[in-house]
């Protein structure tokens, strides 16, 4: 599995590159959702499905919303039949997506009975497995030290795609000559 890990994190370098010196700025946002969708991979080869998921619809909502802020425009005056079609398919995936929620939601356990009660295990051995002096510095560096990494990481790829989607253009060329120096 670690070797996977690895190569995984030279594909979100190696996207984060690209997406950094691209062009062009659709080239960007594709090469930002592509190691943000690597990355949500790691999270769940290092065990941490939350994460993943987190990741997953940042990755997707920014990426939509990205895209389609980067897209061309086209005339759309004509409406197709294709174009009921679709809508017809989106209403029913979305009916289909609901009716799946509900259940879901249904076999879940009441709120406030949790189905494992990791707390108390927490409080009662915490501070004799992990040697902290506080609990909760205690819980997040020795118990959760992979999803504390992982929203760090999660937050320093959003700034990084951020910055590259957001960058000045300043990589046109003018004779031979760089237009920002």
């Amino acid at each position: 599995m670690t070797v996977y890990i690895m190569i995984l994190a030279a594909f979100v370098i190696f996207a984060s590159a690209v997406a950094v010196e691209a062009k062009k700025l659709l080239s960007t946002v594709i090469s930002v959702g592509a190691a943000g969708m690597a990355l949500s991979v790691i999270f769940l080869l290092l065990g941490a499905p939350d994460l993943a998921i987190t990741q997953v619809v940042v990755e997707v909502l920014c990426l939509v919303w990205l895209i389609r802020a980067t897209g061309e425009e086209r005339d759309v005056t004509f409406e197709t039949q294709r174009d009921r079609f679709i809508l017809a398919i989106g209403l029913g995936g979305g009916g289909v997506f609901i009716t799946l929620c509900y259940f879901a939601f249904q076999s879940l356990v009441d709120f406030g009975k949790p189905l494992m009660n990791l707390s108390n295990q927490y409080l009662q051995h915490g501070l004799e497995k992990t040697g902290a002096a506080n609990y909760v510095m205690g819980v997040l560096l020795d118990f959760r030290a992979y999803d504390t990494l992982g929203e760090a990481t999660v937050i320093f790829c959003s700034i990084i795609g951020a910055y590259a989607v957001i960058r000045k253009v300043g990589r046109i060329k003018n004779a031979g000559h760089d237009v920002n120096s």
